[in-house]
């Protein structure tokens, strides 16, 4: 068939594998009749079904609790809440009495109008809340028709994740099955799923809006995470052509391997520390692999998501603890809790804002809520004597919240002393710059930092106004654009200004052409993916720095994005020909 899907190139790599279709699954049920004395017994199975339904929702839960430590884990808070719905429940027993119809079809029947209902709402959280709906209903649908659920953990083969959407916590639980490669129908190149592909090294294509409807289970796919194409059900010459991309892939990763022990340094000199992004301590052995000199991002908000309770101070203490003494001599950059937007906690009754990317979310809900704050903080201070941690805050949008963040970071700090209990009195404590307003007033942070990480995933949604999760305007989402660069640029020079040094943990560093212009601009520190380390360190070592300085300089006069990757794109390609290496290898 060699049928050709365009979609989103979420997180490189090749794979070529059978499909497997995750939550596609269709039950035709007959409208059976039974019999009024029947009636009470009918009743009876359903509400005995929906008993079932929770327990192995709960054995599940203590399942992935025992599969990730003693923390737990707890992803199906909202599967619970539907199951305890007793509008639906009774709107089904009030069907079975007055049609005298069997449960499960009059359960399909409610579960579809609820479905329906929700589909239509305008609030996006309500609205996705349509899954959490369809995954309970089928669950129940399943037991009551006695048929088995298949798991992850039963797959005997490698095989390609085909769904809708995966949450970040599916993604998490992947790279310890057998699943080599995912596509989705919707999701951005700049959503957590993505960004957890690309951390665990899957490669994947998102937004692909009809994958599920035109890939079934078994079908050959072919994934191309580098240009976001999925090939179903290739001929064998268009294998033949892919295996031979993955087997170049393998040996460029081998080329690279060389350059693992070399310093990330220009030709004239200059000094580039090359730190790694993670979200999982599973991910430190890919860390050292690719030669990373520190962590520079450790999203922790996983930490908090995966569990059915809050961790407390000395479960955190043991996390950061663990990579800390790993990575030492080198850094180690904790980020505060950064829940929102595509994030949520399970565990908290929070306001259906905190869900949005504007709302009250980052560095907000941690002022907020000082107390689950500052366990974080004491944790992290007293992790901070066992290896190099600093500390930043996430989305902070002005001196206000920054003085407010320190003040609790004091008292923190103050309580400690008075348990006796030792920390780095001198740790680092960051800003990241995501927002608009903190990249104007950077200057004025600049004082109270001691160093800035630039996010650039969310600077450049909110600095163009485009939903960085939406696959309908991926195509406006511009790292290049006239208006980024200049913002990048005044954020470098504000910092550079008050002798504070600037990273970036945003994806735009992890891409080639774009580290060159941020190498020019004067960027001091790459966080990227690991795996992307060894290509932007050949990048580095490949260029002068007045020439990466040259080359930029002559992009922020251009008017476009494109115009800028074209000229980017022209040079670099010229630089790494003289190299004897190319940027289409990528």
């Amino acid at each position: 068939m060699n049928e050709q899907l365009k979609g989103i190139n979420a997180a490189p790599g090749v794979s070529i594998g059978k499909a497997f279709l995750l939550g596609k699954e269709e039950f035709i049920i007959p409208k059976i009749p039974i019999s009024e004395e029947k009636i009470p017994l009918e009743i009876m199975r359903f509400e005995d079904t929906l008993i079932k339904t929770r327990r192995q929702i709960l054995d599940l839960q203590k399942k992935i609790s025992e599969e990730l430590g003693k923390n737990g884990a707890e992803i199906f808070d909202a599967h619970l809440l539907v199951l305890e719905d007793r509008l639906l429940i009774e709107e089904v027993i009030s069907r079975i009495q007055e049609e005298k119809i069997c449960c499960e079809s009059i359960f399909q029947d409610v579960l579809k109008k609820y479905i329906q209902i929700f589909s239509k709402i305008d609030d996006e959280y309500l609205r996705e809340r349509v899954f959490d709906i369809r995954d309970v209903g089928k669950r129940v649908l399943r037991n009551l028709l006695g048929k088995k659920e298949f798991s992850l953990e039963e797959l005997k083969e490698k095989v390609i994740i085909v769904a809708y959407d995966l949450s970040p916590s599916d993604t998490v639980r992947m790279h310890r099955e057998n699943v080599c490669g995912f596509v989705t129908d919707i999701g951005g190149k700049t959503s957590h799923t993505t960004i957890m592909a690309k951390s665990l090294q899957i490669p994947a294509v998102v937004g692909l809006e009809v994958a599920t409807e035109k890939i079934k289970t078994g079908d050959l796919l072919i994934v191309d995470g580098d240009t976001g194409i999925v090939i179903v059900s290739p001929d064998e010459e268009t294998i033949q052509l892919y295996r031979t991309k993955e087997k170049r892939l393998i040996d460029i990763k081998e080329v690279f391997l060389h350059l693992r022990d070399l310093p990330a340094q220009t030709k004239d000199g200059k000094k580039i520390e090359l730190a790694a992004n993670i979200e999982l301590p599973e991910e430190m052995p890919l860390v050292l692999e690719a030669g990373a000199e520190g962590i520079g991002l450790y999203r922790t908000e996983f930490f908090y998501m995966n569990r059915i309770d809050l961790p407390t101070e000395d479960e955190h203490y043991q996390a950061y603890r663990m990579v800390a003494e790993a990575l030492s001599p080198y850094p180690v950059t904790i980020r505060t809790l950064d829940l929102g937007g595509d994030k949520f906690l399970s565990q908290l009754k929070v306001p259906r804002e905190m869900f949005s990317f504007l709302g009250w979310r980052a560095i907000r809900f941690c002022l907020a809520r000082p107390d689950i704050f500052k366990t974080q903080l004491k944790a992290i201070l007293r992790a901070s004597v066992h290896g190099k941690l600093r500390l930043m805050y996430p989305m902070i949008s002005g001196i206000e919240e920054l003085r407010h963040a320190n003040s609790l970071l004091e008292e923190a700090k103050e309580d400690l002393r008075k348990e006796g209990i030792g920390f780095d009195e001198n740790i680092e404590v960051g800003t990241m710059i995501e927002v608009p307003s903190a990249a104007l007033t950077s200057d004025i942070l600049a004082k109270e930092s001691d160093f800035f990480s630039i996010g650039t995933n969310d600077l450049i949604q909110y600095s163009l106004a485009i939903d960085r999760t939406s696959e309908k305007i991926s195509y406006l989402y511009e790292p290049a654009h006239p208006a980024v660069l200049r913002l990048i640029k005044n954020i470098i020079e504000a910092g550079h200004a008050a002798g504070i040094w600037i990273g970036m943990c945003g994806e735009m560093a992890s891409e080639p052409i774009f580290a060159l212009l941020l190498l020019g601009l004067g960027l001091d520190e790459f966080s990227i993916p690991s795996q992307a380390i060894p290509k932007i360190k050949q990048i580095i070592r490949s260029v002068r720095l007045e020439e990466a300085e040259e080359i930029t300089s002559s992009c922020l006069k251009l008017s476009t994005g494109k115009e800028v990757e074209g000229l980017v794109r022209e040079r670099l390609n010229k630089i790494l020909e003289d190299e004897g290496y190319t940027l289409q290898d990528d």
